[in-house]
């Protein structure tokens, strides 16, 4: 899967993993896409490197899309930690 395969399963991630988490967040629909995309090269990265899953070829992988958000998941928490906006405002 190249470069654009990973772009858009990133976007996918990342409209998933906003669904899993609503609410709102600072960047807004860019900033969530952003995090999606970086949380799937994220997911990826570490899947192959610290994980010992080999990044398959498919675009219709589980376990690449279970990487990618699960990634992205973290990467928005991480988000909203450093950047949310406090409830009691």
């Amino acid at each position: 899967m190249g470069v654009i395969g990973w772009i858009v399963l990133g976007l996918l991630a990342g409209a998933i993993a906003k669904i899993l988490l609503p609410g709102r967040d600072p960047g807004g629909l860019i900033g969530t896409t952003v995090i999606g995309v970086a949380g799937a090269f994220t997911g990826g990265w570490i899947s192959s490197h610290y994980l010992d899953r080999p990044i398959a070829n498919e675009f219709y992988d589980g376990p690449t899309w279970a990487a990618a958000v699960g990634g992205s998941l973290v990467l928005l928490v991480v988000y909203r930690i450093l950047f949310g906006h406090s409830r009691s405002r």
